[in-house]
C-alpha cells in the first residue's frame, strides 16, 4: 500500500509519535476532522490523537508530528499537524488492520488465520499472489476474489491520496473521489480536474483549480476559463438569479480567474455557439443562462399558459357566484368581495393565483374552494413546499396534504444540475382534477417546472401565497413573476379580518409591509425590548425561554421559536442554539450525547433536517426531536408518525433547532416567535425579512435589541432584483392568444 505524507498545518515546538492505529473514535462526515487512538511503538499505553482530515485505518503504522493539548472535556490529546501513513509491517499490525473491517470478507477470525498462514508476507500475498489465499482454511474462490478486490481498492485509495498530496491537495478528498470514480479516479484527476468540482461533494472550483495548476494548465486555458464561467453562473443561481447580463458575467469570471476580459468573452462566445450556455436578448440586455434554468423557465411558462387555455371546463348547474352565495348561506360566513371573486374564479380558470397578507382570509377561501370543488365530484390534491407548511394547510382544511416532493414521489439519486429524481413526471403524471398549492412564494423555478410537468392536461391548478414574504432560497421569483406578468388570473386579498380579535400582530405585519414602524410595548402580543448590546440581548432571550414564557404557560420547546437574521454573531443562529441547548437540555451523566467538531447532540434535543434526503423521506427544514441515542447512531422523531435513524456519517444533515434563520421558518407558524435585531445583523436587515418573521407568530411576537436596527429593517425595502424572464415569457405567450 502506498506511503502517504499528509501535511496539514504547522505548530511550533512539535513532538513526534510513531505507532499503530488502535481504533477510530470519530470521523466527521465531511472528512475534515477525525479522532483516533494510537498505540505508540514500544509502549503498552494508548494515546488519543486528532487531525484535520480523514482518519487512518486501524492497524496502519503512523508517524505523527504535532503537540499535546488539554481538551476541556476529553482531557489530554495529541493534536497532529501532519501524519505519515504506511501499510502495517508487523504481524500484530497486519492482523489488526485486516480485522478492522476495512477489507470485505475478512473478520477477526479470518484475519488471524491469514497471518497465521503467511505472517509478515500476508499483504504481499493478497496483492501479488492472490491464488495462495485458497490455502487458508475457510477461503473459497469467491471469498478470495472479494478480499483481493477490496484490498486493491484500499491500495488505489492510497495511490489517490499520494497523488493529491504530491499535487498540493489534502488527501482528505481521496475517499470521496474514489467513491465517485473508482478505478478511473487518477484519470479524472489528470485529465478532467474541473469535472470534479461539478460531481464530487466538497470539491469546489478552488480545489479543482489548484489541481489543474499543479498539472501545468495555463491560466487562460479554455478548459479553465469554461470552468470559471460555469462557477460564476453557479454563484449567480445561489443568489436567486436564473440568468445574468453578459457584461457582469464576464467581469465576475475575469476577476475570479485573473484572466483578461477579452479571453473570457472569447470562450463565452464559443460556449454559446456550442449551445452549452443559452443567450437571450431582453430588456435591452444580453442575458446568459445555464441550460437547466433556461429550460425550467421555458417549460414553466409553456405549461402554465397551456393549462390556462385548455383546462377542462367545470360543468356547473348554477353560475359560480350563485354557488358561492349558497355556500355563504350554508356556512353562515360573510365573505368580502375579493373572497367571493376568488372562490368563483377557481371554477372558471385553468390556473388561478390567490395572494394576500396575514389576516386577509386566504384560509377561509381555500376551505370554500374545496367545498365547491368537492361538491362537483372533483379529485383534489393539496400540497405545499415544506412539511411544516403542508401540516398547517392540513390543519386549516381538515384534508390530507403533502409536500410537493412527496406529491411528486421524490426518490434518491440525482439527475442533471443536482435535481432529484421524481417518480411523477410528464410520462407518469399525477391523478387529479384540481391541485392546490400553498406557500408558493417558497417554490423556486426548478421545483415549479417539475411540478407542472407532472400535472395532467386539463387539470386545474390553484397557487396560493404571500408575495411580500422572502423569496425562494433557490433561483427564480416564481410567484412574483406570475403576478407581474398579468397573464394568469389572480385575486389579491387586502381586507383584514382579524382586527376584531384585538391582535396587533396582523395590524403590525401590514404596517411593516407598508414601511411603517410597528406599534410595540413591553406588554401585549407585540413586544419590543431595547437592549444595550448583543450579549444582553442573548441573555434576555435565555430569560424569556427559561423563566418568563414558561411562567405564562408556553412550552419553550413546542410553543416558542427563536429566529435570527444571521447564523454568526452573538445573537446568530449558531451561538443561540448552543446557549439554548445548555439552558433547555443541559448535559447530564445519564444523558447520552454525540460530540463533533461543530456541535453536540443530546437525547431530547430539538433538531432540524438541513438537506433533502429522499431515501429517508425527510426534507430540508423538517423539525424533530432526538428520541434515542446509541454509539454511532441516533433516532429523530419527526411529527407523530415518522422516526428516522441516522448513522454517524449522516449526522451532518442535522442541526440544532432551538434557534433557526428566518428563511428556515418560512411556511411555519408558532404560538411565540422571538427575534433579535442588533447592529451586527445590519447586512441582513430588510423589510421582507422582518415581515416574514413576525407573520410566523400566532399569539406573541417578541423583538429584542437595537431600535436603530428595527428602524433599518422597516425602512430597507431595497430587495435585490432577481434576473429572470418568466414574467416576460408569460406576458408574450398571453399576447399570442
Amino acid at each position: 500500500m502506498a506511503v502517504v505524507q499528509q501535511t496539514l498545518i504547522g505548530f511550533q515546538g512539535q513532538e513526534e509519535i510513531e505507532g499503530v492505529v488502535d481504533s477510530v473514535i470519530y470521523a466527521s462526515d465531511d472528512g475534515k476532522f477525525s479522532v483516533f487512538r494510537v498505540k505508540p511503538s514500544q509502549q503498552n499505553s494508548r494515546i488519543t490523537a486528532t487531525i484535520k482530515g480523514e482518519p487512518p485505518l486501524v492497524g496502519q503504522q503512523v508517524h505523527l508530528k504535532g503537540q499535546w493539548v488539554n481538551h476541556a472535556r476529553f482531557g489530554q490529546q495529541f493534536r497532529a499537524a501532519s501524519i505519515r501513513i504506511e501499510a502495517p509491517s508487523s504481524v500484530e499490525g497486519i492482523e489488526r488492520f485486516l480485522a478492522s473491517g476495512v477489507i470485505d470478507g475478512v473478520g477477526k477470525a479470518m484475519a488471524h488465520r491469514l497471518v497465521t498462514a503467511f505472517g509478515q508476507d500476508t499483504l504481499t500475498i493478497i496483492e501479488e499472489k492472490p491464488k495462495r489465499l485458497l490455502e487458508v482454511p475457510g477461503i473459497g474462490r469467491q471469498t478470495a476474489d472479494k478480499i483481493v478486490a477490496s484490498y486493491r481498492s484500499q491500495s488505489e485509495l492510497g495511490e489517490i491520496m499520494l497523488w493529491l498530496e504530491n499535487h498540493g491537495i489534502s488527501g482528505t478528498f481521496a475517499g470521496r473521489i474514489f467513491r465517485k470514480y473508482s478505478s478511473f479516479s487518477l484519470d479524472m484527476l489528470e485529465n478532467h480536474p474541473y469535472q470534479l468540482a461539478q460531481e464530487v461533494e466538497g470539491i469546489g472550483f478552488a480545489t479543482a483549480d489548484t489541481i489543474a495548476a499543479s498539472l501545468g494548465l495555463p491560466k487562460d486555458h479554455e478548459q479553465r476559463v469554461m470552468a470559471g464561467i460555469d462557477y460564476a453562473l453557479q454563484q449567480i443561481a445561489l443568489a436567486g438569479h436564473c440568468c445574468i447580463p453578459a457584461g457582469p458575467l464576464v467581469e465576475r469570471a475575469s476577476r475570479l480567474l485573473t484572466v483578461d476580459r477579452e479571453r473570457v468573452r472569447e470562450v463565452l462566445r464559443r460556449e454559446l455557439q456550442a449551445q452549452r450556455l443559452i443567450v437571450e436578448e431582453a430588456r435591452g440586455e444580453t442575458l446568459i443562462y445555464p441550460p437547466y434554468l433556461y429550460r425550467a423557465e421555458i417549460k414553466t411558462a409553456r405549461k402554465l399558459l397551456y393549462l390556462q387555455r385548455y383546462a377542462d371546463p367545470i360543468n356547473l348547474a348554477q353560475s359560480p357566484l350563485r354557488l358561492v352565495a349558497r355556500w355563504e348561506h350554508e356556512t353562515g360566513l360573510t365573505l368580502s368581495d375579493g373572497q367571493r371573486q376568488a372562490m368563483a374564479a377557481v371554477l372558471l380558470h385553468g390556473v388561478f393565483v390567490l395572494t394576500g397578507g396575514p389576516g386577509t382570509g386566504k384560509t377561509t377561501v381555500i376551505r370554500g374552494m374545496l367545498d365547491l370543488l368537492e361538491s362537483q365530484g372533483l379529485e383534489i390534491l393539496l400540497g405545499a413546499p415544506t412539511g411544516r407548511a403542508a401540516k398547517r394547510l392540513a390543519e386549516a382544511t381538515g384534508r390530507k396534504t403533502m409536500t410537493v416532493h412527496r406529491m411528486l414521489e421524490a426518490q434518491g439519486g440525482q439527475s442533471g444540475a443536482g435535481a432529484p429524481v421524481f417518480g411523477k413526471t410528464e410520462d407518469e403524471q399525477l391523478e387529479a382534477d384540481v391541485i392546490i398549492l400553498d406557500e408558493v412564494s417558497m417554490m423556486d423555478i426548478v421545483l415549479m417546472q417539475h411540478f407542472l410537468a407532472a400535472v395532467p392536461d386539463g387539470c386545474h391548478v390553484i397557487l396560493v401565497g404571500d408575495v411580500d414574504q422572502l423569496p425562494a432560497v433557490g433561483p427564480g421569483a416564481v410567484l412574483e413573476d406570475i403576478l407581474r406578468s398579468g397573464a394568469i388570473p389572480c385575486v389579491c386579498l387586502t381586507e383584514i379580518f382579524r382586527q376584531h380579535e384585538e391582535s396587533t400582530i396582523v395590524v403590525n405585519a401590514h404596517a411593516i409591509n407598508a414601511g411603517r414602524l410597528p406599534v410595540c410595548s413591553l406588554h401585549g402580543d407585540f413586544q419590543f425590548w431595547e437592549m444595550p448590546d448583543e450579549a444582553a440581548t442573548a441573555a434576555k432571550i435565555l430569560e424569556f425561554c427559561t423563566k418568563i414564557l414558561p411562567a405564562q404557560g408556553f412550552s419553550p420547546l413546542f410553543d416558542v421559536q427563536v429566529l435570527s437574521p444571521m447564523h454568526r454573531q452573538a445573537c446568530g443562529v449558531d451561538n443561540l442554539n448552543k446557549l439554548l441547548q445548555e439552558a433547555l437540555n443541559p448535559a447530564a451523566p445519564s444523558k447520552p450525547e454525540f460530540v463533533n467538531r461543530t456541535q453536540t447532540f443530546r437525547l431530547g434535543d430539538k433538531v432540524m433536517q438541513m438537506k433533502n434526503n429522499y431515501n429517508k423521506q425527510v426534507f430540508n427544514g423538517d423539525i424533530g426531536f432526538i428520541v434515542n441515542m446509541e454509539p454511532g447512531r441516533l433516532t429523530v422523531r419527526f411529527g407523530e408518525d415518522l422516526e428516522v435513524d441516522y448513522e454517524q456519517g449522516e449526522m451532518g444533515e442535522l442541526q440544532l433547532a432551538y434557534a433557526m434563520s428566518v428563511h428556515k421558518s418560512q411556511g411555519s407558524e408558532y404560538p411565540v416567535i422571538i427575534l433579535p435585531l442588533t447592529k451586527g445583523h445590519y447586512i441582513m436587515l430588510q423589510r421582507n425579512l422582518l415581515y416574514t418573521a413576525v407573520t410566523r407568530a400566532k399569539r406573541l411576537v417578541i423583538l429584542l435589541g437595537s431600535r436603530a436596527a428595527l428602524n433599518t429593517a422597516v425602512e430597507n425595502d431595497r430587495t435585490k432584483r432577481r434576473y429572470t424572464l418568466l414574467a416576460e415569457r408569460l406576458h408574450q405567450g398571453k399576447k399570442k392568444d
